[in-house]
């Protein structure tokens, strides 16, 4: 079977992508921060499957809770790409928003839970 290479932008194209995943099975999450953004995510993939083709540079991260996951968006139009996963640090997924040629509102989209994943108390 030949992978599938999905390439996409944030809004303003400052920053391009390429990623070898399929577009589905894709996601949704309502956890506090994926509720408010959001997002029609990707299936997981590992980190050797995404290639940032211009504007690394461009990227800003915002990590909250327990620090682990990873999320990746434009510091020029604010648009969230991609991001590492809290729950398997080792898996990727890619907003599908930002993909050329998919339409993330036409994809059906469960929503995880990750809202009853564990919270890190604030000391």
């Amino acid at each position: 079977m030949n992978p599938t290479i999905l390439k996409g932008a944030c809004h303003c194209g400052a920053v391009t992508f390429e990623v070898e995943t399929p577009p589905e099975p894709a996601a949704r999450c309502n956890c506090s921060f994926c509720r408010r953004r959001g997002a029609v995510m990707s299936p997981p993939f590992l980190k050797d499957k995404l290639r940032v083709l211009s504007g690394e540079s461009e990227l800003a991260q915002y990590r909250f809770n327990s620090q682990v996951a990873k999320h990746f968006f434009c510091k020029h139009c604010g648009i969230y790409t991609f991001h590492q996963t809290r729950s398997n640090p080792d898996n990727w997924c890619v907003n599908l928003g930002c993909i050329d040629g998919v339409d993330a509102y036409s994809i059906d989209a469960p929503v995880a839970d990750g809202a009853s994943h564990s919270v890190v108390a604030k000391t």
